[in-house]
């Protein structure tokens, strides 16, 4: 009977450790830190041997296979020791592709993915496919392809989860845009994170669809570089396009095949540049999957929000409060900046991970009247735009309360809020999802 051995304790780790138990491996599965309470109850309920608070030797490099969850970094020591001992190592993502012969439709990028996904899956439920959504999102992929059985799967990638995969094939697979973003993770090297992203490309053939933004320099850069079979089908609101999706009159067009679809911007659900990038990705795979126009704009037009991005908390004393926890990033806070009509007092801050400010500073001068910084150190914030909005207008905080309680005294009537924060959550919240929480908590609590 082959070893597996799992390294994480999260829904990827348990995920993957649950399919290999049903494959009929002999599973252990390791983490360093602590295990959530329903993950340890799920390992139980299914029997399968695991610890916590530190890897045992002994236990893991007998293994012939190690799956590796995505939130652990190929130069962790055990990953290292695995590697020197020659034991293959993948991803939960290339582990239950092997047992799931659904029609896989794959969505990577540095902003816009989540969004992007959760899109295509609406879409593809209103068409009414039996259809799971996993990967970055949801449940477990490995969990599903060992639970449920699907006609298709909508999966959302992160460039960690891609990093292990060798013989996975997506059958669409998207790139919504490439920006610097998780460097620390690639050596500090653009070009090694642009490789990850393109992973979502691997072993794809002339029947498959790569969908992409055209508009985005560093992915058309990288598709000079590289040999893709798929079809490729642009998404462009610079120009024209054949094939794909472009913009045109305030109208969405989508062309694929002989077949046509156009809507409206201003009925697509989702405002802002950047969500109609998203909403041409998702059409474009709606029409490739022979999805009719009409269940496409409604779809496009009735989806709500996903939480953390560019989501409405609440309207106190006419001010607007909303939660971009999610944009972790300088391209995606941008984005949200620029979408905003009103005067925006910015939430920003957090774990930098090498931001570039600079890129901002025009947006912030036109859009943000003051800045609440939320994170421990925040002089790079300070160096950037206390210039432009004044220092009187620049405050710190170290909880989601004190932030809120600050921007509400900055804010006035007309005003909006903007939790868009830059940065990684770590450094005062668990993950991004508990900042955004907690920081509706405080708006709800003001």
């Amino acid at each position: 009977m082959s070893r597996i051995v799992v390294l994480g304790g999260g829904e990827s780790g348990v995920g993957s450790a649950v399919l290999a138990k049903v494959k009929g491996f002999d599973v252990f599965l390791s983490d360093m830190g602590n295990i959530a309470d329903k993950y340890v109850q799920v390992l139980k309920d299914w029997d399968i041997a695991f610890e916590s608070g530190g890897h045992s030797e002994e236990l893991i490099l007998n293994a012939d296979e190690i799956v590796k969850s995505p939130g652990i970094p190929c130069d962790a020591p055990m990953v290292r020791k695995c590697e020197d001992r020659g034991i293959h190592i993948i991803s939960e993502i290339e582990f239950a592709g092997r047992y799931d012969s659904a029609k896989k439709i794959c969505i990577t990028g540095s902003n816009g993915k989540t969004t992007t996904t959760s899109l295509i899956y609406y879409l593809m439920q209103n068409a009414g496919l039996d259809v799971g959504l996993g990967g970055n999102i949801g449940k477990s992929y490995a969990y599903q392809v060992a639970t449920e059985k699907h006609d298709y799967y909508v999966l959302e990638l992160s460039s960690f989860q891609l990093d292990n995969v060798y013989d996975f094939k997506a059958d669409i697979a998207i790139i919504t845009n490439i920006t610097p973003d998780h460097l620390d993770r690639y050596d500090h090297k653009m070009e090694n994170y642009v490789k990850a992203k393109f992973r979502i490309t691997r072993n794809m053939n002339e029947e498959d669809c790569f969908i992409f933004c055209s508009d985005d320099e560093i992915t058309i850069g990288q598709l000079d570089e590289i040999l893709i079979k798929a079809r490729k089908l642009p998404f462009t609101q610079k120009g024209k396009v054949e094939q794909g999706a472009y913009v045109e009159d305030d109208r969405m067009i989508v062309k694929v095949g002989e077949d046509e679809c156009d809507m409206f911007l201003n009925e697509l659900a989702l405002g802002g540049r950047h969500n109609v990038y998203n909403s041409m990705a998702a059409a474009i795979a709606g029409k490739v999957m022979d999805i009719d126009n009409d269940t496409i704009r409604q779809s496009l037009s009735s989806f709500q929000a996903v939480e953390h991005r560019l989501e409405k908390v609440l309207s106190i004393k006419d001010v607007l409060y909303i939660n971009d926890s999610k944009a972790t990033n300088v391209d995606a806070a941008w984005y949200a900046l620029e979408c905003q009509t009103r005067p925006v007092v910015w939430i920003v801050g957090g774990k930098d991970k090498g931001n570039d400010y600079s890129v901002m500073k025009e947006l912030v001068k036109q859009k943000v009247k003051a800045i609440v910084c939320l994170g421990v150190d925040n002089r790079k914030i300070h160096e950037a735009f206390e210039d432009i909005v004044g220092s009187d207008r620049i405050a710190d905080s170290l909880s989601a309360e004190e932030c809120v309680k600050k921007c509400s005294e900055f804010a006035e009537p007309g005003d909006v809020v903007l939790l868009s924060p830059c940065c990684a959550s770590f450094d005062l919240f668990k993950s991004y999802e508990d900042r955004g929480r907690q920081f509706k908590e405080a708006v709800r609590n003001l």
